[in-house]
């Protein structure tokens, strides 16, 4: 019970302790998880771990092969929830790239790896490429924490968050596939279980995720499920599915609750936001027990059959030959620059299931007594600590280095997704600035998606809107809403992490009909609030552009706006088309040339004039 309740306690305070560090969770996690268990042995007076994972006949929390039993399900879980994070309109520009990094770079890291093993240890063939089919995954749960603490492109965002959670499947079916070779044996016998095997994880994995995931939504959607068991039976079904397709196709359950996850995320689901929410928490508490256990259950005799110079020169392969080599076969005629490539080729951390299925397959083939078996668990948590230590603690260095850290957050976060958001966000699009959308509303989110606007529906009184990696280049924000204490609201809690260069929200009716209640974050017009904006939009929904002259004939127009409520003034247009925000507290811009234009809502000024 102790042990319990401490794995719980610690994993949780470790959690903590990397949010207060802004490092990834795992890292505390598995040094915890080596000083109560291996380390453990040293400083104990029996010589025992603090907290021993498996049964040894005197101590253990599971017995046999329970504890595998456990990692598994839990894995599964943890990749459910980040299929659900996966969109498909994040992909548009980088699909190709993240379709040849999970095919063509795993390939590279498959054989190079196993090559480095082999030549560098000494190891067999088959236990050299075991270790490589292990290392292929780049976990999810260590690339998040990292990409949330550094402002990049989101295209760069999207590769590393996208790919770290659909390799995981593909290197889990090629270990399954090297193991499947160790176990049956070399020649024809193996090369039918291969191609059987192969066929029967994609046919069961996509089979059963796609199936079920369409099941639940018409659940959902027919209100068959009451709303206070939502969470709870959609976390039943989605082990489920795991255990279901596992047992037609060994491994096959990871593919399975990912392609699940995915659909569902993609799908107009009521509830969704709900369900994120829960399965996060429950993957946070997960993350945390698994580290842990994982970690204490390696023997300080593995720790000891590694700490030499070969590892150093394996991790050195790995990292900084075999990692950018994949990287830059993948990317080879995309749109991504010569430094975006080279800091994705910098971030491959690997996270629990490498480590997971490494300690499964290890302790499976050393009882079957596989010569240089022992070597698969230490050198896999080996590469998982070694890169986790790495891309934390420079992963933003590098970033500055190479000149993909983003000095000036260009992007624009708009609170409120109505009709006057929407036109306002589709125009600042064309304009190549990255708009996104948040509302609370899932039509006005549905209708700006229809625009081809990035929209996200979604409670600003929810902590989880400012670790969205997709916003880590935005540097604007917007409060557009009707509620003019929800624009207060965002101001207050977001300028710090999404209004850097300004934040601004609309003037309510007090301040509107009180010259000496004009705010600094006052947005357009101290004469236009929500309902003036609306009305307009409903008359004239566009927006206009004027050449200006001078600074006198800006001012000028502005004054025209004040008198008719049916022009709103938005933005300066520079030379250079950058977009600055006209603010209510001060609408004069100075050094005003030929070059500029203002932008605004509504009625045309010719219009105006007549």
């Amino acid at each position: 019970m102790v042990e319990l309740a401490g794995i719980i306690v610690l994993g949780i305070l470790a959690q903590w302790v990397a949010w207060r560090l802004k490092l990834p969770a795992i890292l505390p996690l598995i040094l915890i998880g080596l000083l109560v268990g291996p380390i453990a042995t040293l400083y104990t007076e029996n010589g025992q771990k603090l907290i021993e994972p498996i049964w040894n006949g005197e101590k253990g929390l599971f017995p046999g092969d329970s504890l595998y039993y456990f990692v598994s399900l839990a894995i599964s879980i943890i990749l459910f929830e980040g299929g659900l994070t996966l969109k498909r309109n994040e992909i548009k520009n980088v699909g190709p790239v993240i379709t040849k990094l999970i095919t063509l770079g795993s390939i590279v890291t498959f054989f190079g790896a196993g090559l480095a093993a082999h030549y560098i240890f000494g190891l067999n063939w088959q236990i050299s490429f075991l270790f490589s089919a292990l290392i292929i995954v780049t976990g999810p749960t260590v690339i998040t924490p990292i990409l949330r603490n550094i402002p990049l492109k989101k295209d760069v965002s999207t590769v590393l968050k996208w790919e770290g959670i659909l390799i995981d499947p593909i290197g889990a079916l090629a270990a399954v596939l090297v193991f499947e070779f160790i176990s049956v044996g070399e020649g024809q016998a193996y090369t039918q279980t291969a191609l059987i095997e192969f066929g029967k994880i994609l046919l069961f994995g996509t089979t059963f995720g796609f199936t079920f995931a369409h099941a639940l939504t018409f659940a959902i959607k027919k209100n068959f499920i009451p709303h206070y068991l939502l969470n709870v039976v959609s976390l039943s079904l989605v082990l489920m599915v795991f255990v279901m397709s596992d047992v037609f196709a060994h491994e096959s359950g990871l593919l399975a609750v990912v392609v699940m996850g995915m659909v569902l995320g993609n799908i107009n689901l009521p509830n969704l936001k709900e369900l994120l929410y829960f399965k996060e928490s429950l993957s946070v508490l997960l993350i945390s027990i698994l580290f842990i256990l994982l970690a204490a259950n390696i023997n300080i005799s593995d720790l000891a059959l590694i700490y030499n110079w070969k590892t150093a020169m394996l991790f050195a392969v790995i990292v900084f030959v075999i990692r950018p080599l994949g990287v830059f076969l993948s990317t080879q005629g995309s749109t991504l620059k010569l430094n975006e490539k080279l800091f994705i080729s910098w971030v491959g951390p690997r996270g629990i299931v490498a480590a997971g299925i490494a300690s499964l397959f290890g302790s499976k083939l050393l009882a079957k007594g596989e010569v240089g078996a022992e070597y698969i668990t230490p050198l896999v948590f080996m590469i998982v600590l070694g890169t986790v230590i790495l891309n934390a603690t420079t992963a933003r260095l590098f970033a500055k280095l190479v000149g993909v850290f983003l000095k000036k957050s260009n992007g624009i976060l708009i609170i409120g997704a109505s009709k006057v958001s929407r036109i306002i966000g589709s125009y600042l699009q064309k304009n190549d600035r990255h708009v996104v959308l948040i509302d609370n509303n899932q039509t006005n989110v549905d209708k700006a998606k229809k625009m081809g606007l990035e929209a996200i529906a979604a409670n600003i009184y929810s902590d989880t809107l400012s670790d969205n990696i997709e916003l880590n280049d935005v540097g604007y924000l917007m409060a557009l809403t009707g509620n003019s204490d929800i624009n207060k609201y965002a101001i207050d809690k977001f300028t710090k992490h999404f209004g850097e260069n300004g934040a601004f929200r609309l003037v309510t009716d007090d301040e509107m009909s009180n010259p000496d209640m004009n705010p600094k974050e006052g947005l357009f017009s101290h004469t236009d609030d929500f309902i003036k904006l609306t009305e307009a939009i409903r008359q004239y929904p566009a927006i206009h552009e004027i050449d200006l002259k001078s600074t006198e004939h800006y001012n000028s127009l502005i004054e025209i706006t004040k008198a008719d409520l049916n022009i709103i003034p938005v933005f300066l247009k520079t030379p250079d088309g950058d977009l600055k925000i006209i603010s209510s507290f001060s609408e004069q811009f100075e050094d005003i040339t030929e070059q500029f234009k203002l932008v605004y809502l509504g009625k045309r000024f010719e219009d105006a004039a007549e």
